[in-house]
């Protein structure tokens, strides 16, 4: 399953799995420990996993990250939140941690992201639509940290093979996109990205609801009915590579898996892909060509950011269907 070198069978490093199991995000910490104790290998014994208690706070994860670490731990799991992770990453030294956070704000903290990125959803969905005959885009952003991790992304794009972006201003209402793209004077786009989720993209397809310009989403977006959104083109994991991790996590007597529990079950297996290779560190942890994981092949780099291959995904009746794949792998 795991893209890793094999080698001779060694001692299982132990490895610690951080969790707000108490607090407001209790029941999303023992959602995310059920998942990921369903990537243990057979061979696991219960001293090669020590399963802490962040409580959803920066002090409650630094203090967990030392107590690994006293314990011998190899390899960090988690935290959840960007401010735990930042925190959790200073106390870890040397000792490599896969935080589930998605803020690339975290890169060059000490922290490996896991959590599926602004920068990553959106390369991969302007990738595939430059693909499609996209030139000129038109990226429509928002007040969250998401959306601006989003539009930077858009803007890094700018120029690549031929890929013409335009910022829309910030106070653009999204119902009336293709009034205000018209007014502009410049012409329609081929295509409007929306980096923020939720109300915005709901009402920028109503806009834009004739598909022309196509609408472009993030992974977020993917929370949202898709026959609001029909013909919209967006990115996430592949809909049959999380199918297989649900009915894993449904046969354990589990409901539901979110996006989140299945980056619990990929953490673990990211560990246990090392364990198996015989070398569990940071440098290890950056040098596998690619670790394919329920939420989309991943390799991460030394400074802890990832490229990742996602999914891509259009919005009809029936909802989002995978049309191919996109990435920076």
């Amino acid at each position: 399953m795991l893209a890793a070198a094999r080698g001779k069978a060694v001692k299982r490093p132990p490895a610690a799995l951080l969790l707000p199991l108490s607090g407001p995000s209790a029941t999303l910490g023992v959602s995310m420990q059920r998942a990921a104790m369903l990537a243990q290998s057979p061979l696991s014994k219960p001293q090669d996993l020590m399963i802490l208690d962040t409580g959803g706070t920066a002090a409650g994860a630094a203090a967990a990250v030392q107590q690994a670490v006293k314990r011998g731990a190899r390899i960090i799991i988690g935290p959840l939140f960007a401010e735990e992770s930042r925190a959790a990453a200073q106390a870890a030294g040397g000792v490599p941690l896969i935080s589930f956070s998605n803020d690339e704000d975290l890169v060059g903290s000490g922290a490996f992201l896991l959590g599926i990125t602004a920068s990553q959803s959106v390369t991969s969905i302007l990738r595939y639509a430059r693909g499609r005959g996209v030139k000129r885009v038109a990226v429509l952003g928002g007040p969250s940290r998401w959306s601006a991790q989003g539009v930077a992304a858009a803007e890094r794009l700018r120029g690549a093979a031929g890929l013409e972006v335009t910022l829309l201003p910030a106070d653009t209402a999204p119902e009336q996109l293709r009034s205000e793209l018209i007014r502009s004077g410049s012409g329609l786009p081929d295509a409007v990205l929306v980096t923020e989720s939720g109300d915005a993209l709901l009402r920028a397809a109503r806009s834009l609801q004739d598909g022309d310009p196509q609408l472009l989403g993030t992974q977020q977006a993917l929370d949202l009915s898709p026959g609001a959104l029909r013909g919209a083109w967006m990115t996430g994991p592949d809909p049959a590579s999380i199918s297989d991790f649900a009915q894993r996590y449904g046969s354990a007597g589990a409901a539901g898996p979110g996006l989140l529990a299945a980056l619990a079950y990929d953490g673990m297996s990211i560990v246990e892909a090392l364990r198996a290779g015989g070398v569990v560190d940071r440098s290890a942890l950056s040098a596998v060509p690619s670790f394919a994981i329920a939420t989309g092949p991943i390799r991460f780099a030394a400074d802890g950011h990832a490229a990742r291959e996602l999914a891509v995904l259009v919005a009809g009746p029936d909802g989002f269907t995978a049309v191919d794949k996109s990435g920076s792998l």
